[in-house]
Parts: C-alpha cells; structure tokens; sequence
C-alpha cells in the first residue's frame, strides 16, 4: 500500500493540494482511509485536518455502494468480460460471511476497522450489500468501522502512540 500511496500523492503534488490530495486518496477502493493517512503523514497535513479528510472521504460512497451494489454485481456476473471479477467479489463476500453475520453488527465493525488486505469500508460494504444486512445497520457498523481503524492507523501513521508514551 505505501508504495501505491507514494506513486499517487507523486503524482498529484503539484496538481491539487495536499488535502485535496489526501481526501481523493480515502476515496479510492483500496487506499481508501489507511492510505489517506499514510499520504497526509507524507505531505505534513496535520493530524485533526487529516483525520476529519480521511474519514469523510472514506464514508462518503459508502451509502452508494450500500444501495447499487447488488445490482452492479448481479450485472457483472451477467457479462462475459467482467465476469470473473463479479465471481471474485462473491468469493469474497462467501469467505467473510460466517464471521460477519455470527457477530453481526460489531462483525461487520471489526471487518471495516481491523486494517488488514483486503478490508475496509468499500469491501465491507460490499459484504453488507451482497449479504443483504439493513442498510441503516450497515452504515452505523461501517461508520465505527471507520473510526476504528482511523485510530489504528493514526497509530502507525502519526505515532500518536509513541505521543503519549512520552
């Protein structure tokens, strides 16, 4: 992921400013919040304005991806080319699903906000859609979910741990 970050906050220095940057960086699937704040301890944007950038812009295709999912997915598995991605994502879905429903909302919480490959809140809503969990729910758990790991990785991006160690 630092790798990806670093290409993508190279790139765009110079274009847009360091928020903007980091706001469009916790948009994207993938880097989503965990790359945001790696980018805003990159470029020095300082930590309240990073952490209120990256969660806002993680959290803000979440209801989209809860409402148009199923659908987009269900599409995909019709068409030859993108077939193989939409049995990728159900894979994914079928892997996580026993944990997330039999802890249901703090299940789906942990999924989100543990930063491990291949979670956040894209995936989890992903998840949340394709498993047909109440959309209010969904976006509450994904919520925490955020906030969850905006902790853990002000951690590793900030140091706020070796702050208050001192």
């Amino acid at each position: 992921m630092e790798a990806l970050v670093s290409f993508v906050t190279t790139h765009l220095t110079g274009l847009l400013s360091k928020d903007a940057i980091v706001f469009i960086i916790s948009l994207m699937p993938i880097l989503e919040l965990r790359g945001g704040l790696l980018a805003s301890s990159l470029l020095g944007v300082p930590y309240l304005r990073a952490v209120i950038l990256c969660i806002v812009g993680n959290l803000l295709p979440i209801p989209l991806i809860l409402l148009f999912i199923e659908k987009i997915v269900l599409a995909c598995e019709h068409f030859g080319p993108t077939q193989g991605i939409a049995r990728k994502l159900r894979e994914k879905v079928e892997k996580n699903q026993a944990s997330i429903q039999k802890y249901d909302f703090w299940g789906l919480v942990l999924f989100v906000g543990i930063p491990l490959p291949g979670t956040g809140a894209w995936t989890g809503s992903l998840v949340a859609g394709l498993l047909h969990m109440p959309r209010k729910k969904s976006f509450l758990a994904i919520i925490v979910g955020v906030l969850l790991a905006s902790a853990i990785m002000s951690i590793v991006s900030y140091g706020v741990l070796g702050a208050f160690l001192h």
